[in-house]
């Protein structure tokens, strides 16, 4: 949940690594620091809070002159986000520096041995003992030195390690936590935990795999495995722009990715709509009609806003495929005992394709023998290339914090998923074409509901100071009523719960007052009237309701204090256009109060530990 980023070159290393920290701070900001090899010696550079803090420090302080460094953004786990927890940390001779991401395990064991062995501990970390141990291992080969320690070593690393020992190369190793290497045009490398933190210098890459670590030098780079030898790997080429990583004019980043949810929704969909034979085709779905046919039931695993998004593709997979479907969520399954067979199909959908749970739960699933299919955002993530077969959202790189455009777009490929196992069994080709028809109006009805923009600020502005929020939905916007609340809390940390509409009958509406904002997703679908009903049982109680309706629904205009109005669509793609002015409200409300909305306290983009 942390950014690593390093660079071995010619050029001066400070400034590329601090552009490749503000490239990754939505991956965590507690704290910031950096390690650089100057004059045979190893100097760092630490801070507590933003980026800029760091940048404060490095002007105000004089920042060190090398061109060999790593640097790393916090989001803590193991110790208080203070100064001194901030990573690079460093041995008892301060020679060796090391960045990580992820949680070593063991770290309170090796620790009590490392120190009844005269090691020396200045903070309350983890990684610390990462430091300690090659220290304690070090005899004459950093890269041996990195295998030694780290066959002790239980947990999840993403690591680089420089040493003053051998100050013309960085060593890198990976175990659960992503990591790539970058090739330079002109004999530089770069190592990151993302290749935003990389991409202002080249699109050329390697990703790690677990077990796998890589030597860089001047002069090159070597892959090897961490029990020895050599390991040949592929470069990949990225193929967005630095340009998708900026804000564009926006304020925000999720404001930006608010508004290109029409045209990542197209995206989606480019070339996969089959319309005359009211069907879809999917590339990376390679399973053959007669194994698709063969699926007895299916397991949708994932976490957060993802788990929302699974929901939502239970209800449409049961209803138009006629398939039994579960929804886990990814940090219980891998602890259960679950009943996959070679006859399951497991969905594991991840925007980053690095979350940890998610990647154990789809571990777990290959090992029972279930086929594992992945629904990702990130090409060249952990969780694409170890599924069996998957589809990208093709989103383009989501920066802010609280996702916006992956949920929609993940609503949108299972919505394609749906249409492609619902035709082999009993979705007929009418009902098909009626889908294709409704998705193809999608982007252009998203458009719409963003003109309302400037109105839901107005209405954010009546409610920014509400202490709790309730959110209600039945059938396919039960999940939207969750995803609704979960950005609301996330974003602007005003407390806020959804629910099924029903289900409010059965604890939550002793809650309801007249201070009670109640969020009503009742758009004109077959569960329109039983959630009418709700309404009135929240108004005689006196909540005050804004209620997500269909244009042209006048019924509610007397029932609700407001109204804000979605194009008509078919059931299944309601939860894409409800949940658009549910981002807005969330968005408008915490910039109200003052909050980041990129970067919200305590949350990181991408939670790759457990």
């Amino acid at each position: 949940m942390c950014g690593i980023v390093g660079y071995i070159g010619d050029r001066t290393a400070v400034p590329i690594l601090v552009e490749g920290l503000r490239r990754l701070e939505y991956r965590g900001y507690d704290s910031a620091g950096l390690a650089v090899l100057v004059d045979g010696r190893v100097e760092t550079r630490k801070a507590a809070g933003k980026i800029a803090e760091l940048e404060r420090i490095l002007r105000d302080g004089g920042a060190p002159v090398g061109t060999i460094g790593i640097a790393h953004t916090r989001w803590a786990t193991h110790g208080a986000p203070t100064t001194n927890n901030a990573h690079p940390h460093v041995d008892c001779a301060g020679r060796f520096a090391v960045v990580h991401n992820g949680i070593i395990e063991n770290a309170g064991t090796l620790r009590q041995k490392l120190e009844a062995l005269g090691h020396t501990f200045r903070t309350e970390t983890d990684t610390e003992v990462v430091a300690h141990m090659i220290e304690e291992a070090y005899a004459g080969s950093l890269e041996e030195a990195v295998r030694a320690a780290l066959r002790q070593i239980e947990g999840t690393y993403g690591l680089a390690i420089l040493s003053s020992h051998e100050p013309d190369r960085i060593v890198v190793a990976r175990r659960g936590s992503p990591l790539l290497l970058g090739i330079g045009e002109r004999g530089e490398y770069y190592v990151a935990s993302d290749v935003a933190a990389i991409l202002a210098h080249t699109r050329r890459v390697i990703y790690l795999d677990d077990g796998e670590m890589a030597v860089l030098t001047k002069d090159g780079y070597e892959t090897l495995s961490l029990k020895g030898g050599v390991v040949s790997k592929e470069i990949d080429h990225v193929s967005w722009d630095l340009e998708a990583i900026e804000k564009g004019g926006h304020e925000h980043f999720m404001l930006k990715e608010i508004f290109e949810q029409p045209e990542t929704l197209r995206n989606a969909m480019r070339g996969r709509l089959l319309e005359e034979d009211g069907n879809v085709r999917l590339g990376g779905v390679t399973l053959s009609r007669d194994e698709l046919l063969g699926i007895d039931n299916i397991v949708i695993t994932a976490c957060g806003t993802s788990w929302h998004s699974a929901l939502i593709g239970e209800y449409m997979l049961e209803e138009l495929a006629r398939i039994p479907v579960e929804v886990e969520y990814a940090s219980e399954f891998r602890y259960r005992n679950p009943i996959v067979d070679e006859r399951t199909l497991v969905i594991v959908i991840s925007q980053s394709g690095e979350t940890a749970d998610t990647l154990a739960a789809l571990r777990e699933a290959k090992q029972r023998g279930a086929r594992v299919m992945g629904i990702v955002n990130v090409v060249g993530s952990t969780i694409a290339r170890e599924t069996d077969f998957g589809i990208y959202l093709h989103a383009g790189p989501e920066i802010g914090v609280a996702s916006t455009k992956a949920f929609t777009s993940q609503v949108l490929v299972l919505t394609l998923f749906t249409v492609m196992l619902g035709r082999l069994r009993h979705l007929s080709s009418l009902q098909g074409r009626e889908i294709i028809r409704a998705l193809r109006r999608l982007p252009e009805q998203v458009e719409q509901v963003l003109e309302l923009n400037d109105a839901i600020r107005e209405l954010a502005r009546t409610y920014k100071d509400a202490p709790n929020f309730l959110y209600l939905g039945r059938g396919y916007n039960f999940p939207t009523a969750l995803e609704g609340a979960l950005k609301l809390k996330e974003i602007s940390y005003i407390h806020a719960e959804g629910y099924p509409a029903a289900e409010m009958k059965h604890g939550p509406i002793a809650l309801i007052d007249e201070n009670m904002p109640v969020v009503v997703i009742a758009p004109n679908d077959a569960v329109y009237n039983k959630i009418v009903s709700n309404i009135e049982e929240v108004r005689a109680r006196g909540g005050r309701v804004i209620a997500v309706v269909t244009d042209g629904n006048d019924e509610l205009a007397g029932m609700v204090d407001h109204l804000i109005t979605i194009p008509q669509t078919i059931d299944i793609l309601t939860p894409i256009l409800a949940t658009i002015p549910l981002q807005l409200l969330a968005y408008h409300i915490a910039v109200m109060r003052g909050c980041n909305v990129d970067m919200p306290r305590n949350l990181a983009k991408s939670v790759t530990v457990e």
